[in-house]
């Protein structure tokens, strides 16, 4: 009895010997969830992997990978194109989830359209973020740009709050799910003018630094598997899953439920078939945007933001 044990001692020590420690950055954003429930569900453990989630906010996670305290992050397309031109390398490995709605920008009950905003107080995150990203691209659609406003910085949750609240000198907020549906809660509050349902611009990509990625081909592999073992997971057992994945933004299942309505994970095929071409499509109309925008100062090698390697 006593070598029984010893030897599953021993092969258990094995097993953890043998799994990957990496460190991810995400923030609480609907999108990312299935990198929560690849955790908690113990699909990361399964493909031999040791991964602890810090939630960092979207315009510090490259300080975090330029310092090793992570070594891979969850973000939007042109996020990576903005971190590669200030010298963060970064390789996206797979696609996470495309918007279909999930991101927007409400307005107080007076505005009538986007165009209307000249002059006045929009709420987003920093420039560098996907929420500033977003209201640059929708300005641009409406003969803007966002040196025709004025843009205080808050952050998705907090940017919701204020309209929510009523907050006086904030004309309009930039923010997504959970969030945005607060919002649409409450439309005494503000309505929302538009979303990715009117603009599909948002979607998120899991990447790692060059390093990383050289040094653990396989274990970047198993994070693309456990990822697509989560999609398969929450298709085969939505309740279960969107019970996780609710708890870990403080959300019941079925409150998470409807802020997932909101966007669409995207599976290997799916994956496969975006960094086919519109991946690089994107990330070129992108630059040329974020350029122009004076959020960067030069244009990275597109050609090297992202590898197909690890999907097969």
């Amino acid at each position: 009895m006593a070598l029984a044990a010893t030897t599953l001692a021993l092969a258990s020590a094995t097993t953890q010997a043998q799994e990957t420690k990496l460190a991810i950055g995400i923030s609480g954003w609907t999108g990312f969830a299935p990198l929560t429930l690849a955790r908690e569900a113990g699909l990361f453990k399964k493909n031999g992997l040791d991964v602890s989630i810090k939630k960092i906010p979207q315009k510090d996670r490259h300080l975090a990978i330029a310092s090793g305290d992570i070594q891979c992050a969850a973000t939007t397309v042109e996020t990576w194109v903005v971190w590669n031109a200030n010298g963060v390398a970064t390789t996206q490995i797979f696609q996470l989830d495309k918007s279909f709605g999930a991101d927007g920008m409400v307005v107080k009950p007076g505005i009538g359209k986007i165009s209307d905003l000249k002059g006045k107080t929009v709420a987003a995150s920093a420039p560098g973020t996907a929420p500033y990203f977003t209201l640059a691209w929708m300005l641009k659609k409406n003969g803007l740009s966002v040196k025709d406003v004025k843009v205080v910085n808050l952050e998705p949750q907090a940017a919701a709050n204020a309209m929510i609240a009523g907050t006086d000198g904030v004309d309009a907020a930039m923010t997504y799910e959970p969030y945005l549906g607060a919002v649409r809660a409450k439309p005494e509050a503000g309505k929302i003018i538009a979303t990715t349902l009117d603009y599909p611009m948002i979607m998120d990509t899991f990447g790692c630094t060059p390093k990383f990625l050289a040094e653990n081909p396989k274990a970047a592999k198993a994070l693309a598997d456990s990822y697509f073992d989560a999609v398969a997971m929450i298709k085969a057992d939505p309740k279960k899953s969107f019970e996780i994945m609710g708890a870990d933004v403080k959300q019941s299942g079925e409150a998470f439920e409807k802020s997932q309505a909101y966007l669409r994970w995207q599976d290997r095929e799916a994956n496969l078939k975006f960094f086919a071409g519109e991946h690089a499509q994107f990330s070129k109309e992108a630059a040329e945007l974020l350029l122009e925008a004076g959020i960067i100062k030069q244009i990275p090698d597109l050609s090297k933001l992202a590898t197909t390697q690890f999907l097969k």
